[in-house]
């Protein structure tokens, strides 16, 4: 009888751009789109922050036509609400319980994900130990900085995606972010891709590296690492 695959999501702490009172937070539909998929297959999940306790939610996230239905659901439940203010520090975590680590988005990350090295560590061992690493959107923040045991980046010379610059700027929020993450993707060796038509689904795949473009890449990128956990 195979082991219950169990799934480590990665989110923010931060709950304001730095520097202004614009409120931001998890994009929750990147949660709940991964979570929704990986308890269809019966997976055990949990969720991390950089400091463990509450993650806030970004606003934007929690309006019409943001707010699906797999969010308004989640929002709603008072067990999922338990969930969102209670999550673990990375030093409650071991590595080894866990077979995927996905890391979740929303502008906050920016701040708290990149130079986390407790973060970067449970990373590291859950790839070198054969499991998957994932993020969408502007998860891959997380993924900037992470280097393997022999000294290189994780993300050097891989095929990602993530949220793209041209985004940013649809969105409005291209002055007020620290820095623009798909150049520092590809200042640090990464093959960056992105869909065409911004704000679409794309998700790129490359051997245990799993990374979506943006918050409508949410459900099929927890496909992905479901294909990858079942072969």
């Amino acid at each position: 009888m195979s082991k219950t695959k169990r799934i480590l999501h990665v989110v923010t702490n931060v709950d304001h751009y730095d520097g202004r009172s614009t409120p931001t937070g998890l994009w929750l539909s990147e949660l709940t789109h991964a979570y929704d998929v990986f308890a269809a297959r019966g997976y055990e999940q949990r969720l991390v922050s950089p400091k463990g306790g509450r993650t806030p939610l970004e606003p934007r996230s929690l309006k019409w036509p943001l707010l699906d239905a797999s969010a308004k659901a989640r929002w709603a439940d008072p067990t999922w609400s338990a969930l969102l203010s209670s999550t673990a520090r990375p030093d409650e975590i071991d590595a080894a319980d866990y077979d995927a680590i996905s890391f979740t988005g929303g502008h906050a990350v920016m701040w708290d994900f990149p130079d986390d090295e407790a973060l970067q560590a449970l990373t590291r061992d859950i790839y070198e130990h054969g499991g998957v690493v994932s993020s969408v959107c502007h998860g891959y923040c997380g993924l900037l900085n992470t280097k393997l045991s022999d000294g290189r980046l994780l993300v050097a010379g891989r095929r990602v995606t993530g949220y793209s610059w041209w985004e940013e700027v649809l969105a409005g929020v291209a002055k007020m972010v620290p820095y623009n993450a798909e150049a520092e993707m590809r200042a640090r060796g990464a093959r960056y891709e992105k869909s065409i038509v911004p704000f679409l689904s794309k998700v790129v795949v490359d051997g245990r590296l799993v990374t979506g473009q943006n918050p409508s890449s949410a459900k099929a990128t927890a496909r992905s690492v479901v294909s990858l956990l079942s072969s």
